[in-house]
């Protein structure tokens, strides 16, 4: 089980450390789970404090998402495997974009089902629009195209979300990171260093 995330920002705080703002990451059951807890543990780092939502206030399975590398048992899709549990603090129809200073949009099976949750959309559309940081992994992209986020833009994702990311309006490139705007999109957890390294350097000139 990950360790209580509400204790780093507890500790930032009884150590005079000032949180630097609030991260919106939006996950369902079947997140997965590198996409999601590199972010999740390396933005408090910055003092950064990662809001988890989800469709309700609950605990979520997250997933080992991935074609398994092994030749000899060939899979022409990811394959799924239990992975660790996150709570979700807040459900989506309780957010409110002022809040946040940006967003994190992993991967996985789960942005499949969350994408059609209204107040899901909504809130990251807001965030969007009000040229806040969003960050995004691999099928993290469906949301962004059901929330009509990257119309214009300049992305990557896995390549088989790439026609997603077309439908969104969007032209995609098979590369590990991508910043368009406040935009900033990687293929899969394997580019999380450098999407989590453009985004942490938008949040620090948006501040200043």
């Amino acid at each position: 089980m990950p360790y209580p995330h509400g204790r780093i920002a507890r500790k930032l705080i009884a150590t005079g450390n000032v949180m630097a703002g609030k991260i919106l990451m939006p996950i369902g059951d079947g997140t997965e789970a590198l996409d999601t807890f590199y972010a999740y543990y390396r933005l408090p780092e910055d003092g950064y404090e990662v809001i988890v939502a989800g469709p309700e206030a609950r605990l979520y399975h997250t997933v080992l998402h991935e074609v398994p590398p092994n030749p000899e048992v060939p899979w022409d899709i990811t394959q799924e495997r239990p992975g660790y549990h996150l709570q979700a603090s807040v459900a989506f129809r309780d957010l409110d974009a002022s809040d946040f200073a940006g967003a994190f949009i992993s991967g996985g099976r789960a942005p499949e089902y969350i994408r059609y949750d209204a107040h899901l959309l909504r809130v990251v559309r807001e965030i969007a629009d009000a040229g806040k940081p969003i960050a995004c992994l691999c099928h993290g992209i469906e949301i962004l195209t059901a929330a009509d986020c990257i119309r214009g833009k300049r992305v990557t994702t896995v390549p088989k979300c790439a026609l997603d990311a077309e439908q969104g309006g969007a032209r995609y490139e098979n590369c590990p990171c991508i910043v368009d705007g406040s935009l900033v999109t990687g293929r899969g957890y394997q580019d999380n260093t450098l999407v989590l390294k453009a985004l942490i350097e938008m949040l620090k000139t948006q501040r200043s």
